[in-house]
């Protein structure tokens, strides 16, 4: 891609499985900019609850929870392998761990937590530093990077984006039903767009790309031909 080099931001906001890592994995590959997946941050933490016993019966031990918080460290090392980095729980990489419907079914009531956002935006906008950076999340665009060169918002219809996550899925071995998965994105959707703490809402400088009927290429390329228009700028 023939581009003036710039270390730009790219901010891609969105809902749950409307693709946010891939597009930022696969943009941050081409443009040669870091890649920070801040949703692996929360379910990270979402993990630490669980495996702490902070979680019993679906109910979140919130004051535990945020009186561990100086225990949680979240590192990002990178995998020349899969080209990308992956997110390390006090020193073990729980990547594959917190992909899990288990995680995904708690990570919302983790991430409405001020506390828990005021340590991961801090730990988000310190992670820029001088290089151009692609990160994804649900407050990128009008929390972490407000200034941010680009901001890309990503959408597409609940049962879209059930299926996707159904098949991602199920394509690793996993027992779980079309109806729970969709259950698990409509109840995201509302916790995220309610929550009192950077509720998810697309900025007013955003660009929205519904991709409820395009692949991950077609995404991509979208959203190429809007980086290349902010580097050319």
């Amino acid at each position: 891609m023939e581009q003036k080099r710039k270390n730009i931001i790219i901010a891609i906001d969105g809902y749950s499985s409307t693709g946010k890592s891939t597009l930022a994995k696969n943009l941050a590959r081409e443009l040669g900019f870091v890649y920070v997946d801040t949703g692996s941050m929360y379910r990270a933490v979402a993990l630490y609850a669980m495996q702490n016993g902070l979680i019993k019966d679906g109910e979140l031990d919130v004051e535990a929870l945020i009186e561990a918080l100086h225990q949680i460290q979240l590192d990002f090392v990178h995998n020349p392998d899969k080209g990308f980095s992956e997110i390390y729980l006090n020193g073990e990489k729980v990547e594959g761990l917190i992909r899990s419907l288990e995680v995904s079914n708690q990570v919302s009531q983790v991430a409405r937590i001020p506390q828990v956002r005021k340590k991961l935006v801090l730990l988000q906008k310190n992670m820029s530093g001088d290089r151009g950076i692609v990160m994804d999340g649900r407050d990128i665009g009008t929390v972490v990077f407000p200034e941010a060169e680009l901001k890309i918002f990503l959408t597409a219809s609940p049962e879209t984006r059930a299926k996707r996550r159904y098949k991602e899925m199920s394509d690793t071995g996993r027992n779980i039903s079309y109806e729970s998965v969709l259950e698990n994105v409509s109840q995201r959707d509302l916790m995220d767009t309610t929550r009192k703490d950077s509720p998810l809402v697309k900025a007013e400088d955003a660009v929205e790309i519904d991709n409820s009927h395009m692949n991950v290429q077609q995404t991509f390329d979208t959203a190429l031909e809007l980086v290349g228009k902010v580097l050319n700028s």
